[in-house]
């Protein structure tokens, strides 16, 4: 069984369009909005739709923009050949920025802002706290300002990853700003390359000491 809503402003495709989401969609967004453990029915209700409808445009839209829409062609920063995936970003990045406002527009009127924290993170698997946990291992004297800095980063990777349909995609978002956060330590006199190089020896040495 199908849900259909009509939603005349996602206006992704048409000015009017149905937006039939699958049930395995709208189990997701029940599920994921169960974890803020809602007491008030009708928000409960509204943040289940806003996500599924947003769950559902996305896919759509990417199902209809494959790669093999974009042209072949270069990254104007590496000069390397656009990738399959470079390809696959570039045509979901055209989707309207309207389906973005509306998913986060629906939240802020029905959640707070840690209760929206909490859905993003369901759309990206928690990968701004692992990531920071991350570069707190790396960093070991991470100062407050850097590390304030990064998880502005960090949260910005995430509202954006969210309007992406799968993994790989949203990995390649967070890539953008984990490298904006490594220039920023590089620009504050620290050398990134030594410091990931240093705590990969160190892992290495403590996964050595551990099988002897």
């Amino acid at each position: 069984m199908l849900l259909t809503l009509l939603i005349t402003s996602v206006n992704a495709f048409s000015q009017t369009k149905d937006i039939v989401v699958p049930e395995e969609i709208l189990a997701k967004a029940k599920e994921w909005t169960s974890a803020l453990n809602l007491t008030d029915g009708t928000k409960k209700s509204a943040v289940e739709n806003v996500i599924a409808v947003h769950l559902t445009t996305i896919r759509d839209w990417h199902n209809d923009h494959p790669s093999s829409t974009v042209p072949d062609g270069i990254n104007p920063v590496t000069g390397n050949k656009l990738s399959d995936l470079d390809k696959q970003i570039i045509a979901d990045s055209a989707m309207p920025s309207t389906v973005h406002q509306l998913l986060m527009d629906g939240l802020k009127k029905n959640l707070t802002p840690e209760q929206i924290e909490t859905i993003l993170d369901k759309y990206t698997i928690g990968k701004v706290d692992f990531t920071m946990k991350g570069y707190k291992a790396i960093v070991l004297d991470l100062t407050a300002d850097e590390e304030a800095k990064i998880l502005a980063f960090l949260k910005q990777a995430r509202e954006q990853a969210v309007d992406y349909k799968n993994m790989k995609q949203i990995s390649a978002i967070f890539e953008i700003y984990k490298t904006k956060s490594e220039q920023m330590l590089n620009n504050n006199g620290r050398s990134w390359r030594a410091l990931y190089s240093a705590y990969t020896k160190k892992i290495k040495e403590e996964k050595a000491k551990t099988k002897q």
